[in-house]
């Protein structure tokens, strides 16, 4: 994910995939950009658009 510089933008990326159906578990690490999101009953579009919503890109999927 680019564009993460806080602890805020941590929150505010986590505060809205946590709000995406079947989630249940997001780490976001701020110096990587990296986000673990984990439960079931979710796509990947959804968490891509949970993630745009708080103003960010995913920049890849590993």
């Amino acid at each position: 994910m680019s564009g993460m510089t806080c602890g805020h933008c941590v929150s505010s990326v986590s505060g809205e995939i946590g709000k995406v159906g079947g989630v249940t578990g997001v780490v976001v690490d701020l110096p990587t950009g990296a986000v673990t999101v984990s439960g079931a009953g979710f796509t990947d579009e959804e968490i891509r658009a949970a993630v745009e919503q708080a103003g960010y890109a995913l920049a890849s999927r590993v």
